[in-house]
């Protein structure tokens, strides 16, 4: 009997544990190429909040591979990214991301899609190799990727949600990618991610794996 108790106790644990897993967030798309081969001529990035309720980024700011929260610079026009919503960010201003929406969707833009901006020296992204970081108000690093030179038109793809060096190229049909409406040379998902897991997914597997485990001994039994 206790071979068979202790088990299911350490899995019931572990599933009141993922329930209180706090919200986290990924940068999940990276066009470094834009700004010299997309007709709004900006780069931009997306982010998603990867966890189960609304995220407040009032005072976020971003940064390249300077890996710095003294030369980051303010993220613009969005306060709140709600629970698996992804945000795309671009260098500019509201016009920017106004041609943005026309390059990408023309006038179907997505219920939901939701834009904003950054502008500041120094935080350019490099075809040749960068990287972004995301900081939140306090000065906390929250997101980071880093990847080496880019291939234009093809944003890289971390619909996976990595932290650390990324290198898929975004393929249409896979992770909701698409050809943009009004430039054919353009290929990405802004504002669109495939579920990334949150730790509580990852720790109900892991209890069901425990649960499997207890009923196998116990039919042995």
């Amino acid at each position: 009997m206790k071979t068979i108790v202790k088990p299911l106790f350490g899995a019931i644990a572990v599933l009141l544990t993922a329930g209180t897993a706090h919200a986290g967030v990924a940068i999940t798309e990276v066009a470094p190429w834009s700004s010299g081969d997309a007709p709004f001529g900006a780069d931009w990035f997306e982010l998603t909040n990867t966890g189960s309720s609304a995220l407040d980024i009032t005072g976020w700011k971003m940064d390249d591979n300077s890996n710095t929260f003294a030369k980051a610079i303010a993220l613009n026009n969005v306060t709140s990214i709600a629970a698996g919503q992804s945000v795309v960010f671009v260098e500019g201003n509201a016009g920017t991301a106004d041609a943005l929406i026309a390059t990408w969707f023309g006038a179907g833009v997505p219920a939901g899609f939701a834009i904003g901006y950054y502008s500041g020296s120094g935080v350019g992204l490099s075809t040749s190799g960068d990287a972004v970081n995301v900081y939140d108000a306090g000065g906390t690093l929250q997101a980071n990727v880093f990847f080496g030179a880019s291939t234009a038109g093809l944003t890289f793809d971390n619909a996976a949600g990595l932290s650390g060096g990324i290198s898929q190229l975004s393929a249409v049909g896979v992770n909701g990618a698409f050809v943009a409406a009004n430039d054919i040379s353009e290929i990405g998902s802004p504002g669109t991610v495939a579920a990334v897991p949150e730790p509580e997914t990852y720790a109900l597997m892991l209890a069901g794996l425990g649960l499997v485990g207890v009923f196998a001994r116990k039919r042995q039994a």
